[in-house]
């Protein structure tokens, strides 16, 4: 129900009715605007507060004149007198179309800003949990050294917080208004209407434009989104490859009654992460088609104009779904942290080459044949499925180099996990 509800609220922000209502919205505070300058008398402006538009009426005159703006026009001084005459004064349609969509795209910045929150705060809350979880760190999809799933958690809610934070700066370069007129001159608009009509939308007047709001505007928000998807794509993804049969230390939600496959009763595959990655794709491809817009020919052409009926409302939706899909799948993450635990001994003590290596720097040996030593006795561990610990600790050079209390130290998980509260403290992270 959560997440019907938050795609319903997006769903509304991209509807037709959202759409048309803001339209309206917009030619009342320009008569506002004009009203204010003694253009239209206060008895015009006082019945123009109270206009409207039939939908159905609209759709209606649609069908003949092909043109969204002069049906809308006309639907709504249909139910006005002669002051009707003062909608759409001095106007272009992409001063209303452009001044719109800048609203819409406010109202969905604030949507996604609340879902991606509330990941991150579903991302602090497992990173806290799981500080200290230690397991298997992988470089190229091998075992590395061992890492803290609170610090995977952490790393993760680090960058959503840049994410965030470029959504509120996409939001700012698309708070902007446009009313200048044909090609942006004010010719028939003074500049004075449209700072107050920006005034009375609360939005900032575009600096300069010629008939439309120049679209490295609207490339800066979707790049902004297909930014934060692929971080949702990122966690995704390390999820999935987490939950394969070979590694199985975390998995997504799976509920009683659940099913995985039409086939195979014992399937439990992660679809939802799955789901997340495909539409990452989805919006990364609406971010191109934002950047192919911004050069229009002259001082505007309307090839823009298709795309952008498609790519706003399913880009803002895909992100506010996967977002909502992905804070569920967090939450109810299954950790295995036995699994994690056994995954980090399948390479018997391997994982401790490194340390191995440096401490016999430490005692005097030339990095050169520190590393020389550490890596035969690890090929051994791998070729022959013996244990490195043993290895080392029977090697002749090495006894008369480090005790036994030293190998004991050497070959402790908790030296993995020795500066976890630095970090987080230095993220801010507590």
């Amino acid at each position: 129900m959560i997440e019907r509800y938050a795609r319903e609220k997006m769903k509304a922000v991209w509807s037709d009715k959202n759409k048309y209502d803001k339209w309206l919205q917009i030619e009342i505070a320009v008569c506002e605007a004009w009203a204010k300058i003694g253009l239209i008398p206060q008895d015009d402006i006082k019945k123009i507060r109270n206009a409207s538009y039939d939908f159905d009426v609209f759709t209606e005159i649609l069908q003949t004149t092909k043109h969204d703006m002069t049906a809308f026009i006309k639907a709504t001084t249909i139910n006005l007198g002669e002051e009707g005459r003062w909608i759409h004064q001095g106007l272009t349609t992409s001063d209303v179309w452009d001044t719109s969509t800048s609203l819409q795209l406010v109202e969905a910045c604030d949507l996604l800003d609340h879902e991606l929150k509330g990941l991150r705060e579903a991302l602090k809350d497992k990173a806290i949990e799981h500080k200290n979880t230690l397991m298997m760190g992988r470089t190229h999809g091998v075992h590395a050294e061992p890492v803290t799933l609170g610090l995977k958690m952490a790393l993760w809610w680090d960058e959503l917080n840049r994410g965030i934070e470029r959504l509120q700066q996409a939001k700012y370069s698309i708070s902007v208004g446009k009313i200048s007129g044909p090609v942006g001159t004010h010719a028939t608009a003074p500049p004075q209407i449209e700072i107050e009509v920006c005034d009375l939308l609360g939005l900032k007047p575009a600096p300069v434009s010629n008939q439309v709001i120049q679209r490295d505007r609207h490339a800066h928000f979707m790049t902004t989104l297909a930014l934060v998807a692929a971080t949702l794509e990122k966690i995704a993804t390390e999820i999935r490859g987490l939950q394969r049969t070979e590694i199985r230390e975390l998995e997504e939600p799976f509920g009683d009654g659940q099913t995985g496959s039409s086939s195979m009763p014992h399937k439990r595959n992660p679809e939802l992460t799955e789901r997340v990655c495909g539409l990452a794709r989805l919006i990364r491809g609406y971010a191109l088609t934002s950047i192919e817009n911004v050069a229009l020919w002259g001082e505007r052409d309307i090839s823009h104009s298709s795309a952008e009926r498609l790519i706003f409302p399913d880009g803002c939706m895909a992100l506010d779904y996967i977002t909502n899909i992905l804070t569920g799948v967090i939450s109810g993450l299954r950790i295995n942290e036995d699994r994690m635990a056994e995954n980090m001994e399948i390479t018997k003590g391997l994982l401790f080459s490194q340390r191995t290596m440096l401490k016999l720097v430490e005692k005097g040996i030339s990095r050169e044949d520190a590393y020389k030593l550490v890596q035969n006795y690890s090929m051994q561990t791998w070729d022959q499925n013996l244990d490195f610990r043993e290895l080392i600790s029977n090697d002749l050079q090495v006894k008369n180099l480090l005790s036994q209390s030293e190998l004991d130290d050497l070959f402790d998980y908790k030296s993995y996990t020795q500066y976890v509260d630095e970090i987080y403290s230095k993220a801010g992270l507590n």
